[in-house]
């Protein structure tokens, strides 16, 4: 068995978890996942001001009070907080060991970044590695392995292979370290944090960073250091696995992962097995994550109190337009007021208004143009924040290249380039199922309902990939399963989401896990950094449906 802890679920997470992590309790391997689709557009900017950059710095200084912890308990550390530079991150890392006397092999892998190419209008263009990148640096005796964008999971994959000797076609073994790696990759999203559920946590003030324990066959138990706040349930498990996943066949670039034949069992006090994974051949293409930009982008919020919400909205959207244009003015009117409110804030509504254009002299007059109203409108004039400039507009896309075009290098502690040759044995790619789901083909049921939230009774995570939205939804009760199965058609979530009711729908039944999984296509227009949606990243997706009212039946309650 190998210890994998992660330390990181994204750029900007709690500084102190790699050195808690590293004085909490055993580890083998520290893991770090630094980079998004969001995190590898604003690299790809710090690139511009600076070609020495593009890595995420945060990972070197806490390395600074960490290095020198990770090499006395022996622990590994593997990190893809090389983003778009992992060369100048290990060298920097191998610099801060010379300088603090410590004897530290650094490797880093190369070659997901394929801005050469020409992908129109590229700012950045890197492919989702695999793990073997990382498995030939660890062959080599690296203490420290930098990567840049390779698949979250690999930086659990890549140790577990290395460590217990696995085969490029030991396809269950690497499915199941892949869904572990899933589980792991968002930090403290698998202990608690973000869990639908979280009133029943005791302790979630401060919850600890998750632990895998891969076993030779890739069956898995997670868990967290001892003591550690948070929660490691089957359900804080089952939440993390429905987070950003498509169909049951989750594609990777080493192995396709079965997540319909994931089986979950509670192993004691924050500790949950997973067993039974399968996993099939990677597909023939690995996907590319392509950012360009797109213009500038800027925001402003009117308040809006008291009376007459709507002609006060009315009249500032009027002055607005007719002084800077229409063009690119996106509106939202919150009505978050309440009648004979209390206090002034429940009494308002908030007016957001953003405007993108490929001027950055007219995003900044937006703002100005917005303050310059104050004296000039509606009763009660106030914005909640000054005037600024705009700021650059990133869109995501995904590409797809041949795997066999891919050139992955290993940079060995001692500077030898070893190449990664891509996957011996390739699968044709297996359309998503595109079930039936007619509003009629719900399940007609004996004996009384009563109307509740659909969270009284169901758990929900969401979140986003590019400009479309994730939203897994699983119940607690698995005899409530064949009632989610059959009343969650996407013409029902449709109804109960109507900022969706125009948009492709994907559903994904996952009756193991006791769920079912929807990709909503374009609900995100062109992404978390182009979006004017008020959640850019669906995060809160999850929440208002269950939020929402639905007829259950009693004896599920």
């Amino acid at each position: 068995m190998i210890r994998i802890g992660n330390a990181s679920g994204f750029y900007g997470d709690r500084f102190a978890a790699l050195k808690e992590m590293l004085t909490g309790g055993e580890l083998d391997v520290l893991t770090g996942d630094y980079l998004a689709e969001l995190t590898m557009l604003i690299l790809g900017r710090d690139r511009m001001k600076d070609p020495d950059r593009g890595y995420a710095r945060t990972f070197l200084r806490q390395l600074e009070e960490g290095l020198g912890l990770a090499v006395d308990k022996g622990v590994t550390i593997v990190t893809n907080a090389g983003g778009l530079n992992p060369a100048g991150l290990a060298r920097a890392v191998r610099e801060l060991a010379e300088r603090t006397g410590l004897d530290v092999k650094v490797s880093h892998v190369e070659g997901d970044d394929l801005l050469a190419r020409g992908f129109e209008g590229a700012l950045t263009a890197n492919a989702y590695l695999g793990c073997w990148g990382i498995v030939e640096c660890l062959n080599a005796g690296a203490d420290v392995v930098v990567t840049g964008r390779v698949t979250d999971a690999s930086l659990v994959v890549g140790p577990a292979a290395a460590h217990h000797g696995w085969g490029r076609d030991d396809f269950d073994a690497l499915a199941g370290a892949t869904v572990a790696g899933h589980v792991i990759e968002c930090g403290t999203q698998a202990t608690g944090g973000n869990f639908a559920f979280f009133t029943e946590l005791a302790d979630l003030a401060y919850p600890g960073f998750p632990i895998a324990e891969i076993d030779a066959d890739g069956s898995a138990v997670i868990t967290k250091h001892a003591g550690t706040g948070g929660a490691v349930t089957v359900e804080t498990v089952t939440a993390q696995l429905l987070y950003e996943i498509g169909g049951p066949r989750y594609l990777g670039p080493d192995v396709t992962s079965r997540f319909d034949t994931i089986e979950l069992a509670g192993a004691g006090p924050d500790r949950v097995g997973i067993s039974g994974v399968r996993g099939e051949a990677p597909p023939e293409t690995v996907k590319v994550c392509v950012n360009t930009l797109d213009g500038f982008r800027n925001s402003m919020t009117f308040v809006l109190c008291g009376l007459d919400i709507e002609a006060k909205a009315a009249l500032a959207r009027r002055q607005l337009t007719d002084a800077v244009g229409a063009e690119g003015l996106h509106w939202t009117l919150a009505r978050t007021d309440h009648e004979d409110a209390e206090t002034e804030q429940t009494a308002s509504a908030l007016l957001h208004v953003t405007i993108k254009t490929p001027d950055p002299q007219r995003a900044k007059a937006f703002s100005r143009a917005s303050v310059e109203l104050a004296l000039a409108s509606y009763p009660g004039f106030t914005l909640t924040s000054p005037p600024a400039d705009g700021t650059p507009v990133g869109v995501y896309r995904p590409e797809y290249v041949p795997q066999q075009s891919i050139e992955q290098v290993a940079v060995l502690p001692n500077g030898e380039r070893r190449p990664i040759p891509p996957p011996p044995n390739l699968a044709s790619p297996t359309l998503p199922t595109r079930e039936s789901n007619a509003a009629d083909a719900r399940v007609q049921h004996s004996g009384p309902t009563r109307r509740v939230p659909l969270g009284t009774i169901a758990g929900a995570r969401s979140g986003d990939k590019g400009g479309d939205a994730n939203l897994g939804v699983w119940v607690r009760d698995p005899a409530a399963y064949p009632w989610l199965a059959r009343e969650l058609t996407t013409d029902r979530l449709r109804e109960l989401l109507p900022e969706a009711k125009d948009l492709d729908i994907e559903r994904h039944p996952l009756p193991n896990l006791d769920a079912v999984n929807f990709v909503l296509h374009g609900l995100l227009g062109q992404g978390v950094a182009a979006s004017t949606r008020f959640d850019p990243q669906a995060k809160s997706l999850g929440e208002w449906l269950r939020s929402r009212l639905v007829d259950v039946p009693e004896a599920l309650l």
